[in-house]
């Protein structure tokens, strides 16, 4: 999904979003429960941008013109590398239906966690500020 890639590396959250289904689905490598909704997902994206240093895609996997898409990162949370991946899954429309992360090793998780933490409050009143 190269359109989502090259927002995400250009750091232009707000392209990124407007490829997000209204209904997406995100699934957090640090949360049990996935979240839904545009708003959320939008809001977690520009919290992500801001924690990772050195955020870049190494890597591109799956059909061009199909529904499904992984892209392989490389990134720093503090001091620890680490390794992820994002599935996307697209919707009839062409827009992002399913996103999950995966992040290794399970010390920069942690960090991961930790960070995002940090910001979550944050992360919730701007989502329910941009769904009202």
């Amino acid at each position: 999904m190269r359109a989502f890639r090259e927002a995400v590396e250009a750091g232009d959250t707000d392209a990124a979003e407007a490829l997000l289904a209204e209904d997406v689905v995100f699934t957090s490598p640090v949360a049990f429960k996935p979240y839904t909704g545009k708003a959320i997902t939008a809001a977690i994206l520009r919290a992500v941008v801001q924690v990772f240093e050195d955020f870049r895609y190494v890597r591109e996997i799956g059909d061009p013109d199909g529904r499904d898409h992984a892209l392989v990162f490389t990134a720093r949370v503090g001091e620890r590398e680490i390794t992820g991946c994002d599935f996307l899954r697209l919707d009839e429309d062409g827009l992002i239906s399913d996103f999950m992360v995966m992040v290794r090793p399970l010390s920069g998780a942690q960090a991961l966690a930790e960070a995002m933490g940090a910001r979550f409050d944050g992360i919730l009143e701007e989502a329910q500020n941009r769904s009202a």
